[in-house]
């Protein structure tokens, strides 16, 4: 991260103000009082004022908006569990950085979530920064996806986040579809099975569920003259009624 050596409260006025600007700066003066971070002499000297190339400049937004993101998304329904923290943790320590570089990521990470800033406020001043490579804003929503998939949870809540950042983005229907149908395709066939969706109330479900289990039960089905040869398919479509309504009680909560 090229970027990242160069930054200082002296430095980081020359790439960006705003909210990703204030949640830099305080990330920073955190990491000040910090001294296993390795920061503070970074921070704090007195250099030239360098030349931040436009991909740097492109690298630092990214960076920030996306660990920024993530903090808001950790509390989007609230309440913070240890489970979303522990993915972005897990997430930072994967990452080919310096020790000091996990440090401000996470530290950007603590700022965003207790911030006054909406999600969009991140994601709009990114796109602003890199509207002109869609590639880069495709990759950075793509990784949001996989990040978040990685309890195997999509709350509610969650997707209307990121169907919000998706419009500022200008991402089309089909883009959306097809990123969150590589890390979401089973939990979307679960909803299906049980005739429900994504938008559907737990109340919805358990009574749509209730319905199938009487529906489709095998002593049921056999009662009222299933054939021999087809015993299998029932026992199997019963089970899987049974599988989708355990999988989405546990990605709710209910």
């Amino acid at each position: 991260m090229g970027w990242f050596g160069k930054l200082s409260f002296g430095t980081l006025g020359l790439l960006f103000g705003g909210p990703l600007g204030a949640i830099a700066g305080a990330a920073l003066g955190h990491m000040l009082v910090d001294k296993k971070a390795g920061f503070a002499g970074q921070a704090t000297r007195s250099i030239p004022a360098p030349e931040f190339k436009q991909a740097e400049q492109a690298q630092a937004a990214y960076f920030i908006s996306l660990f920024s993101i993530l903090g808001k998304l950790s509390k989007i329904d609230g309440v913070v569990t240890m489970d979303e923290i522990d993915v972005v943790k897990g997430f930072i320590n994967s990452l080919p950085m310096e020790e000091r570089e996990k440090a401000f990521a996470r530290q950007v990470f603590n700022e965003a979530k207790d911030s006054q800033y909406a999600i969009e406020d991140f994601a709009t001043q990114l796109y602003q920064a890199i509207q002109n490579q869609p590639a880069l804003l495709l990759s950075f929503f793509d990784l949001l996806f996989k990040i978040t998939a990685a309890d195997g949870k999509l709350h509610p809540a969650e997707e209307t986040a990121l169907k919000r950042i998706q419009n500022i983005f200008r991402l089309t229907d089909r883009q959306y579809g097809d990123i969150k149908a590589v890390y979401f395709k089973e939990l979307d066939k679960y909803y299906k099975i049980l005739n429900s969706t994504r938008e559907s109330s737990n109340e919805e479900i358990k009574s749509n569920y209730k319905k199938l289990v009487k529906d489709f039960h095998p002593d049921k089905i056999i009662s009222k003259g299933l054939p021999e040869e087809f015993i299998d398919f029932a026992e199997s479509r019963f089970r899987e009624i049974q599988e989708s309504y355990e999988k989405i009680q546990k990605e709710r909560n209910f």
